[in-house]
């Protein structure tokens, strides 16, 4: 397992944070994620065997943010 840190951009409140949430914990390889506003970063924890940050980018992404640095 790997844990990673995300800077993400477009977070306006706790409920989009909860939408990362949500929508990372639905991947297939991903253990455990945690998104906090105020910080504006998502910690994942994943098995890198199953799934890569680019995945984890674009699901973000296709949440509706950006991840500004890896």
């Amino acid at each position: 397992m790997t844990k990673k840190k995300f800077k993400i951009n477009g977070m306006h409140c706790s409920s989009c944070a909860m939408n990362i949430d949500f929508d990372l914990e639905d991947v297939d390889g991903i253990k455990s994620v945690k998104t906090n506003y105020a910080r504006q970063e998502c910690e994942v924890e994943f098995d890198e065997k199953k799934i890569n940050d680019q995945r984890i980018i674009q699901t973000i992404k296709k949440t509706g943010y950006t991840v500004i640095d890896v």
